[in-house]
């Protein structure tokens, strides 16, 4: 018995041996970047001396955890860091949705891929170049809301890189445009594959457009819509380090509402050079991502079993 399932095995890796070529790349790119980096875990313990090396250095525990919990940041980092993630999942969720829908309306070919590319072209672009592209809006001297738009309201200049209470609203709508249009793609190619006698069957029963919206599309893609968001919770203790350092331009005077835990493990690095404190902190955020992640796919799992991510 154990030699014919031997043999059943070996004629289908024959078989499909030109399928599994195809796989192996992606498998060791996998190990490579997302396995292989787990090991070095170990510094997050250790007080790393570069003459010891990583395995040599003195084993500290959990003392490299403490500064993130004991500094007077602690609480401004963590609560910066939590809502923004939290207002970040609710409207991504909402503008890309409804993004998807509109463009799903588009019947014209042409229009729609013109469209796709717009709302995808700035998730492609380097944080970088878009924390230049906000300054050229916001500067000073020559930014365009405060020698174009505000003149025109009768508004005296405002000096954006200075005033903190502006950033929460000016950083959540740079992150919609930035990623709003990546989950949009993702959910269109979701309406696209609804069979469209669900369509049909509403349109005869009466339905608006609106009601085939709330009865059909968004039922149907709310699998999609589940593990998108499931995805996005267990990073809920992570930031976007391009947004929250490049688009503020490291301004000290913003950091109140602009400093959150990944921006402040950067800086601590730079000021203290301490590689264990660094690694304590990015464990903590994995560590709680999971826990997230796997807490809100048991409630899913309760809910619909269906729609669980695992």
């Amino acid at each position: 018995m154990t030699s014919l399932l031997d043999r059943n095995r070996l004629r289908n890796i024959k078989k499909n041996k030109a399928l599994l070529l195809m796989v192996v790349p992606g498998i060791l790119y996998l190990l490579i970047n997302n396995y292989l980096p787990m090991l070095g875990m170990v510094i997050a313990f250790k007080d790393i001396n570069f003459a010891k090396g990583i395995l040599g250095s003195d084993w500290v525990g959990f003392k490299n955890f403490e500064y993130l919990f004991k500094t007077s940041d602690a609480y401004i980092i963590t609560r910066n860091t939590i809502l923004y993630n939290v207002v970040f999942i609710v409207l991504n969720l909402i503008v890309a949705v409804a993004l998807a829908i509109l463009l799903n309306e588009l019947k014209n070919r042409v229009f729609s891929r013109f469209y796709q590319s717009v709302v995808l072209l700035p998730h492609l672009i380097s944080s970088v170049i878009i924390g230049y592209l906000v300054f050229s809006l916001l500067s000073m001297e020559h930014g365009f809301i405060n020698k174009s738009i505000l003149p025109m309201l009768g508004i005296q200049d405002m000096m954006w890189y200075s005033e903190p209470k502006y950033w929460p609203y000016i950083l959540t709508t740079v992150q919609l445009w930035k990623h709003a249009g990546y989950l949009c793609v993702i959910y269109l190619a979701a309406i696209i594959g609804i069979d469209q006698e669900y369509y049909e069957a509403a349109t005869i029963d009466g339905a608006s457009k609106l009601q085939q919206i709330m009865s059909v599309t968004i039922p149907l893609i709310s699998p999609v819509i589940i593990i998108m968001t499931l995805l996005q919770v267990g990073k809920i203790f992570s930031s976007d380090f391009g947004l929250f350092y490049q688009v503020p331009l490291d301004s000290g005077m913003l950091q109140p509402t602009t400093n959150v835990i990944d921006t402040y493990v950067y800086r601590a690095l730079l000021k203290n050079g301490d590689i264990g404190m660094s690694s304590a902190a990015g464990l903590y955020q994995s560590v709680v991502g999971f826990v997230l992640v796997f807490i809100s796919n048991v409630v899913v799992r309760k809910v619909n079993r269906e729609n669980a991510l695992f």
